[in-house]
């Protein structure tokens, strides 16, 4: 294994350490990015830019709904004029930008 950078960082007293400008480099974070730790069995600690995760759950439960659309194309019907005449008719008069930050906290 080749090594690329080698840095060191001291902990501060609060757990904190500063990650080398090189390291941030490597990993393209900058400024507000997420790095993850991980720890292998022998103790060994990787630092990687954090990814988005996914719920194993959720990917499931989509991986089934794709493989039973693959086996019943016949349950896929067209969406309900009337149900997308209803959702046009509550929000009529709302202007919604989907590049727009959510203010506060999410509850999904």
């Amino acid at each position: 294994m080749a090594i690329l950078v080698r840095e060191r960082s001291k902990i501060t007293t609060k757990g904190q350490t500063t990650v080398p400008k090189a390291v941030r480099r490597a990993l393209g974070v900058s400024y507000g990015g997420e790095i993850a730790y991980v720890v292998d069995e022998f103790g060994r600690v990787s630092l990687l830019k954090a990814e988005e995760e996914t719920d194993p759950v959720i990917e499931g439960f989509l991986a089934f709904l794709a493989q039973d659309m693959v086996r019943n194309p016949a349950n896929i019907a067209a969406f309900p004029a009337d149900l997308a005449e209803r959702m046009t008719a509550l929000t009529d008069g709302m202007n919604v930008d989907l590049n727009e930050d959510i203010d506060g906290a999410v509850t999904l």
